[in-house]
């Protein structure tokens, strides 16, 4: 659909700038010639006014509270789907029939073991490494190890990269975590789920027989989904960055892996999990709420609100009816859930929340569910990398394939020091 230029004019200019249009969302002025006509650039500091690319994955309306994976809404996804049909729908555009499905889960289950060689990686890093900073290392060592999918302008082995991407991440992060407390690494077992498959490595011992539970494995599924993908957020952005230079796929992810891992991205539900130890009791709440309303006191409730949803965070919706479920399956008698249950409803009900629509958010009730099924919070991190590596696989291939897609090269306001002349040690 055509629209009419937006003219820009100011500085003895008039340019012309094209308007374009997507399927939905706003519609966004084409600066691509913009310095060529003007000598002038757009500044833009974290790009939060600037498209970057073209996409045709995941849309959010931040305003509606929507969230929506190739055209389905994330409410469906989450009570209709499962992870394995998600992560196929991400990469290849449509839901799978029954025929692809069952081969794409098989050939996930089939990758999901790691070059035994890998095992002897993890004794270089200390045992009380942060998870998470193995996993930047093991990911992006497994290039070292996986020569034959490299070869970015290849499809076939984009593909066969993708697909051990997705099955590995899992099996890398359970290592991760046995690794950290001293226990031996636990192999995958193909008769299981993508995500009870993930928990038997996680918690099981040779000592002993372990039995999912089903439960806690729709939970772990859910959790995978909702934080599948979620647009061109800081990790995908830095995946779609790092491929921009034809880097191999193996280290796009962990450039990825990397930026999750700032507080600010990743480390949310963590540092809900934190504030709700610092509160402590149910009867200290009002205090603590209180802090949050005083504008003078830097105080903030962490695991409400949110950057991009100006309303209800639709996954938060679907997550927390898990939470409910997953505490009453486990019986867990902790005053940090009491805590939780306690300001969540304050959250629903206060007028100062409502009308700042401050709503719980994903982080809240995850770091809920994480911490309750036994993930130490150290691990939330990496199960967020686990889920986000789907989303990341197809963002990457997206970008690889689109013929208009540049290096990234930002452009920058200097402030410094203008052109000057070079002193003599003894002149100056």
């Amino acid at each position: 659909m055509s629209n009419d230029p937006l003219k820009l004019t100011g500085n003895g200019l008039e340019v012309d700038l094209p308007v374009m249009e997507g399927s939905v969302g706003p519609k966004v002025i084409d600066i691509r010639k913009l310095y060529a006509q003007t000598n002038m650039f757009t500044f833009d500091p974290g790009f939060t006014s600037t498209g970057s690319c073209e996409s045709k994955i995941t849309y959010i309306d931040g305003e509606k509270g929507e969230l929506q994976y190739r055209g389905y809404p994330i409410e469906q996804l989450a009570k209709q789907s499962d992870y394995m049909e998600v992560c196929y729908l991400l990469l290849f555009g449509e839901l799978p029939t029954k025929a692809e499905r069952d081969k794409f889960v098989w050939d996930i289950t089939h990758h999901t073991m790691v070059h035994e060689q890998l095992h002897r990686f993890f004794s270089g890093f200390r045992r009380d490494a942060h998870p998470m900073a193995i996993m930047v290392g093991v990911v992006g060592a497994l290039a070292a190890f996986y020569h034959d999918s490299t070869e970015i302008n290849d499809p076939h082995q984009r593909m066969v990269a993708s697909y051990r991407m997705i099955a590995k991440i899992p099996t890398i992060a359970a290592m991760a975590y046995k690794y950290s407390v001293g226990q031996p690494f636990v192999y995958p077992s193909n008769d299981l789920s993508y995500a009870g498959n993930f928990l038997k490595m996680m918690f099981s011992v040779p000592a002993e027989e372990y039995v999912v539970n089903p439960v806690l494995e729709k939970a772990m599924d859910l959790i995978f989904i909702l934080h599948a993908d979620h647009e061109q957020n800081a990790s995908t952005s830095t995946v779609r960055l790092a491929g921009s230079s034809g880097a191999n796929p193996f280290a796009c992810i962990a450039a990825g892996i990397a930026c999750l891992w700032g507080p600010a991205h990743g480390g949310a539900n963590e540092a809900c999990l934190n504030m709700l130890s610092e509160i402590g009791t149910v009867d200290r709440i009002p205090e603590f709420v209180a802090r949050a309303k005083d504008k003078n006191d830097s105080f903030r409730l962490m695991g409400f609100g949110h950057r991009v949803y100006k309303n209800f965070d639709p996954r938060a919706t679907v997550m927390r009816e898990t939470a409910h479920q997953v505490l009453t399956e486990l019986g867990v008698d902790d005053p940090l859930f009491d805590v939780a249950m306690a300001l969540e409803k304050i959250a629903l009900e206060d007028e100062y929340f409502v009308a700042k629509k401050l709503y719980p958010n994903v982080d809240f009730y995850s770091g809920i569910i994480l911490k309750a099924m036994g993930f130490p919070t150290e691990m939330f991190t990496v199960l967020f990398a686990l889920a986000r590596t789907s989303g990341w696989i197809a963002q990457w291939n997206e970008m690889i394939e689109d013929p208009t897609q540049k290096i990234g090269r930002p452009r920058q306001l200097f402030t410094g020091t203008p052109k000057r002349d070079y002193k003599p040690l003894d002149d100056r």
